[in-house]
């Protein structure tokens, strides 16, 4: 192989494992989100890891996080919890940022 040819390579294989932290950890910012939004809801033990993992399905409807957003901030309103989509945009950054050093680490 050509120097290039392995540049190539090892280019494609960083992308690879970039794109797989980050479904890894999307889905993990998904779960926490879903514990994180559970708390507000009232919810405790089995209830919120069961609405935990219907808040990463909400993701699998549409590309991006508005299906997430919209399956959550409808929750929350529904519940009186009082949370805005600002408040729910900025935990859903900060625990995307806690998932992928999860993720890196093995977690």
């Amino acid at each position: 192989m050509t120097t290039f040819d392995n540049r190539k390579d090892a280019a494609e294989k960083k992308y690879a494992h970039d794109a797989e932290v980050m479904f890894k950890a999307t889905a993990r910012r998904n779960k926490l989100l879903g514990l994180w939004a559970a708390e507000k809801l009232g919810k405790s033990g089995a209830d919120a890891e069961t609405y935990a993992k219907s808040v990463v399905a909400a993701d699998f409807e549409e590309a991006g996080d508005d299906d997430v957003v919209r399956k959550v901030k409808g929750d929350l309103d529904a519940a009186g919890a009082g949370v805005s989509e600002h408040q729910l945009r900025r935990t859903m950054d900060e625990l995307l940022a806690r998932a992928v050093d999860e993720v890196k680490a093995g977690r």
